[in-house]
């Protein structure tokens, strides 16, 4: 049956403000509420289910990339991992906001589950890393639509200070996986393999679709018009910025016709996707939004935030495995705290937000936060010590663990609640399209700053016992953790005389050079977050009260 929208609390609003249920049934039908008890409890349970599937699969990832990697011999197309996988969660995002609205959370949110749980078989049986990659891109194009979805579904539900409240509590699922994931992962990958990441995770995808059905279908819009081509205009204006980026400075120079011809070709585009939704009936991203100064202040602190996070969640244990040589579940016990963090914090935020409707602090907090701990990381090399990552790992898992919850309430207030499904999937959209540059551009610093540095640095006496294919396996950054490259480069150079000492000299050279490209990183991304701090600082004040909407 067919749901009408919420407009106000008091129509949704068997909940009090401490979050008990006390309305009878009776007082529940007064409130013209049209969402029985069991109904309000089974969305929740759905995008509780939800949220966590999607935090486990994004937690698991980082840390056990470059082992997988180097496993199916795809060091060389290791950013690509991140970064094309991240189109997929861009579109997904972007998607999710427009036809749910249009065919309802309930359908949508099926929907994408069900790909969801397609694509996650296919990763496991990946026979290749390309192969990987491709399934990885489908299944970041089901989980991209989940997480719009959950928060788009709490913002049908509540509003106002409830809204607030469990914006938070939706953290907790994206919490628990935060604790156990990176390490999980880590251990899987020593111990096991990496197939079994993918696994365990099939019979909660299916429970998890199972309850979507029994959830309403929270239908906000009467325009059932999709905008196919605003659709076609936007993947072709996103995939070739995200190619072109990451094709530079790695497949092909930064001034190539290559990357040149699809960067002016992305630009091109994304006028013409811009002045065409300006003018069309029903569009994917409706103008109003981006006339919205706070949309587009936290978007777009948003997306440079994640310049940051990635330093950390993608970058650091590439430091911690190839440079400090810990192992993939030490790392990913390092990480943990940042990933626990960042989910927990949320939950707390939410009720802060709730109880005084103040936000603007909590954001420059946050942001101050993530700035100092991406300028520390700079310093980060060989000798740092574990204490220190622990500490940078604390101190940025409650930066970043305030945002997502500020963003999704502040974001939701600000725009009438028509365009709420388009705003919180545009929002979403947005930090999507930053996690796939971030790596794109970030990755790119690091091989140029890598090969540079190794120039400087390798043994020349090296090029003359080692063939071609080895010289050039060593211009990839993450050669440390390729089992056969530095095999090959072993049986190499112990053949020949003072073979032992040729080989220290180069795996220093390798280090030493890998830690100059990942310092490049972090120093990028620590200019990002110091852009978001100063770009945070002045979002606009907007009323958190649900009669203000």
């Amino acid at each position: 049956m067919a749901q009408k929208a919420v407009p106000k609390i008091e129509q949704a609003g068997f909940l009090t403000d401490s979050g008990d249920i006390r309305m009878s049934q009776a007082q529940h039908q007064a409130a013209n509420s049209p969402y029985t008890r069991k109904q309000v409890w089974i969305a929740l349970a759905a995008v509780m289910l939800a949220y966590f599937i999607y935090a486990y699969i994004l937690q698991t990832w980082n840390v056990a990339a470059p082992k997988i990697a180097a496993d199916l011999n795809g060091m060389a197309l290791y950013s690509w991992s991140v970064s094309i996988p991240s189109l997929g969660l861009a579109m997904g995002t972007l998607l999710a906001g427009k036809f749910s609205d249009i065919f309802g959370r309930r359908a949508i949110l099926i929907a994408s589950t069900i790909i969801s749980l397609l694509s996650t078989v296919l990763c496991a049986i990946s026979p290749t890393f390309l192969a990987l990659i491709g399934a990885r891109t489908l299944l970041c194009l089901g989980m991209g639509a989940i997480a719009p979805l959950c928060f788009a579904v709490v913002g049908d539900l509540f509003v106002g200070g409830e809204r607030s409240k469990w914006v938070g509590l939706l953290n907790i699922p994206f919490a628990i996986p935060s604790l156990f994931g990176p390490t999980l992962s880590g251990w899987m990958v020593d111990k096991l393999t990496w197939h079994h990441i993918f696994w365990w995770i099939l019979p909660l995808i299916f429970v998890c679709i199972l309850i979507a059905y029994g959830m309403p279908a929270l239908i906000m819009s009467r325009d059932h018009k999709i905008d196919v081509l605003g659709i076609i205009l936007v993947t072709i204006a996103s995939s070739t910025l995200i190619f072109g980026l990451s094709f530079a400075g790695t497949t092909y120079p930064w001034g190539s016709v290559q990357v040149i011809s699809l960067l002016a070709l992305s630009l091109i585009t994304w006028i013409l996707f811009i002045r065409y939704e300006s003018k069309t009936e029903g569009p994917i991203l409706d103008p109003e939004v981006f006339k919205n100064r706070t949309f587009l202040t936290a978007s777009a602190a948003g997306f440079l935030s994640f310049f940051g996070m990635m330093g950390v969640t993608l970058y650091y244990p590439l430091l911690m495995q190839g440079i400090q040589g810990l192992s993939a579940m030490t790392s990913g016990q390092i990480i943990t705290p940042f990933s626990a963090l960042m989910a927990l914090v949320g939950v707390p935020t939410g009720y802060i937000l709730a109880r005084t409707k103040s936000y603007k602090w909590m954001y420059v907090v946050g942001y101050g936060m993530l700035t100092v701990v991406m300028g520390s990381m700079i310093f980060f090399g060989a000798n740092t010590p574990i204490l220190w990552g622990v500490i940078v790992s604390i101190l940025g898992g409650i930066g970043q663990g305030t945002i997502p919850t500020l963003n999704t309430v502040v974001i939701q207030a600000a725009v009438p609640r028509r365009l709420l499904g388009i705003a919180t999937g545009a929002l979403f959209f947005s930090i999507a399209m930053g996690m796939a540059i971030a790596p794109a551009i970030l990755g790119s610093a690091m091989n140029t700053r890598y090969n540079t540095a190794l120039q400087a640095t390798l043994p020349s006496e090296l090029s003359q016992v080692a063939d071609e294919a080895t010289m050039t396996s060593l211009g990839n950054p993450r050669v440390l953790l390729s089992e056969p490259a530095m095999k090959s480069l072993q049986e190499i150079l112990l053949k020949k005389d003072n073979g032992a000492a040729l080989l220290d000299q180069t795996i220093r050279a390798i280090r030493t050079s890998m830690e100059a490209g990942l310092r490049a990183v972090f120093f990028i991304a620590a200019l990002t977050m110091l852009l978001a701090f100063l770009l945070i600082v002045t979002i606009p004040k907007v009323s958190l009260e649900p009669g203000e909407e």
